[in-house]
């Protein structure tokens, strides 16, 4: 069974910590009781899976927008771009027509979707893998995994069973009731949905044939924009009517929240922070070089990033996404990229001209790329580490204390030889990512060159 692993979204309920490209699934506040350092939600599925299925069976489906991070964080894995973010349905497409085009996966075989946002033990992962035993077995046209209910929750939709043997038979779903409701669901035996489906690969093949898509993943690309604008539940699921489940009844918890992300993290402060004695269940996650001290309060989190201050109570936490009606700044304040990080130390615009301050690291044997731009130029403070840097064909060693100039239009790289940090001024009439205009470079031959 080959599986997919979504992860798309924005990062609104997480905020400050989360933006457009680090969303939740990517914030290393987890600590990983193997080897001690702290991890995110997307390494931690990553490596749980990895004990049940082979490497070579996982896709990612996500946006541009958290490429860099998936690969600074996962490596080098099979990912599906989605063009843009249109819900799970048409992610989940995508990802289906590569499993058939690109990799050769046949029709009769059972394909399974998980989240990456989910805090489960591996036994919840070897049970996905039994999925693709019972959509087999029972020649079911989807298989869900149900979860029990340890209580009647409004955040959840739920299972309907018609039968329970070794399995459980579906006869309806209810999305997210009310807790009255969901109290009586489960008094009738209902489980939780946990958003884990597997089904036959030709299920969403001849869909797309249905509704006139293209089964070629490069052609559906194209035609990705019209694709329905819907989750995979409403899309598909509901419109089932011979779905099998199985049921889970260990550890499970959508880690959606502050509230309930602290929950499973193993320390109180996380960065430069400290509590008082009298501050009980409260939490400290700071990612900036100031101290945060937080006197007398309980049951409150306090997150500081270069995006902003949160503090929160608990249970009010989760009405985050509604504060932010406005959305995202368009601006992320901290990036993680394939080279390293970045983080905006100050933005100002004035008559037309914008000027933006970054503090950046590139990773040792990483590289920037070559480029150069229209509409800025660029002043270079080299902090710490050594590096190649290459400006329209002259190569040479930097070193901490080096000022590069990078006038508009002047083609430009680095490559790092030990882990370099870099103020970087921007100045000019339009500081946008669109202004990278990359070009070709070959920097193995550059590197040993150098040597």
């Amino acid at each position: 069974m080959k599986l997919i692993l979504l992860s798309g979204g924005s990062g609104t309920r997480l905020w400050p910590l989360s933006n457009d490209s680090r969303a939740k699934q990517f914030l290393k506040v987890l600590r990983n009781d193997e080897t001690g350092e702290l991890e995110s939600m997307v390494q931690r599925v990553y490596r749980q899976l990895s004990e049940v299925v082979a490497a070579e069976d996982m896709i990612v489906a996500t946006n541009a927008a958290q490429l860099d991070m998936l690969r600074n964080q996962l490596g080098d894995i099979p990912i599906v771009i989605e063009p843009e973010r249109r819900d799970t349905f048409p992610a989940i497409a995508l990802a289906c027509t590569y499993l058939h085009s690109v990799l050769g996966m046949k029709e009769d075989e059972v394909v399974g979707v998980v989240s990456v946002d989910a805090f489960v033990d591996v036994a919840f992962y070897r049970q996905v893998k039994e999925l693709e035993k019972l959509v087999t077995t029972t020649n079911a046209e989807i298989g869900l995994l149900g979860i029990k209910p340890i209580y009647p929750s409004s955040k959840y939709g739920y299972l309907i069973p018609t039968q329970s043997t070794e399995y459980m038979q579906v006869d309806r779903f209810v999305e997210k009731p009310s807790e009255e409701a969901a109290e009586v669901l489960i008094e009738k035996g209902a489980y939780w949905n946990s958003g884990v489906f597997a089904f036959p690969l030709s299920l969403i093949l001849n869909r797309l044939i249905e509704n006139g898509f293209s089964c070629s993943y490069e052609e559906l690309l194209e035609q990705f924009s019209k694709l329905p604008k819907n989750s995979f539940d409403y899309e598909v699921v509901e419109n089932l009517t011979k779905i099998s489940a199985l049921t889970y009844d260990g550890y499970w918890k959508d880690l959606g929240t502050w509230n309930t992300l602290t929950e499973e993290m193993s320390e109180q402060v996380i960065g430069n922070g400290g509590l008082s004695e009298d501050s009980y269940n409260t939490h400290i996650v700071n990612e900036l070089d100031l101290p945060v001290k937080v006197l007398g309060v309980s049951n409150a989190v306090v997150a500081v990033s270069a995006d902003g201050i949160l503090v929160t109570d608990k249970p009010a936490s989760s009405r985050m996404k509604d504060m932010l009606h406005d959305g995202l700044s368009s601006r992320p304040m901290y990036e993680e990229r394939r080279w390293g990080w970045y983080r905006v130390l100050d933005f100002t615009k004035k008559e037309g001209r914008e000027v933006l301050t970054k503090r950046l690291c590139v990773k040792s044997g990483k590289n920037l790329s070559y480029q150069f731009h229209n509409h800025r130029s660029e002043v270079w403070t080299i902090i710490s580490g050594d590096a190649i840097f290459i400006q329209d064909g002259e190569t040479k060693m930097v070193l901490p204390g080096d000022v590069l100039t990078i006038p508009l239009g002047s083609k430009h790289c680095l490559y790092a030889l030990t882990d370099t940090e870099i103020i970087e001024v921007q100045m000019g009439s339009s500081i946008v990512e669109e202004d990278i205009v990359r070009l070709e470079k070959d920097w193995s031959t550059i590197v040993e060159s150098i040597r």
